[in-house]
């Protein structure tokens, strides 16, 4: 992915699966402001930060940004892979 090259900084990212404007203004939140910056931390590191910042979000925003990494649709992911995905971020929460 490249930059926005003069678009709206939320641009990039409303422009990937599963993204909205609110899940895109909760990832500017913690510092996400690109596709670049949502590889570096991952989804679950994401979903982590998210939820420590006292903003509710489901397990569903764990796979949207999953499925935004992948370019699948989150409905889409294996179920081993979302099992996966809610152990890491159960086991890191308390981080």
């Amino acid at each position: 992915m490249n930059t926005t090259n003069g678009r709206s900084p939320h641009g990039e990212l409303l422009g990937l699966k599963n993204l909205g404007m609110a899940s895109v203004n909760i990832l500017h939140a913690i510092g996400v402001n690109n596709y670049e910056d949502l590889s570096k931390m991952g989804a679950v590191d994401a979903y982590k930060r998210i939820k420590s910042r006292g903003i509710h979000v489901s397990k569903v925003m764990l796979y949207a940004l999953q499925g935004a990494l992948m370019d699948v649709h989150w409905n889409d992911l294996s179920p081993d892979l979302k099992k996966q995905l809610v152990e890491e971020a159960e086991s890191t929460e308390s981080a």
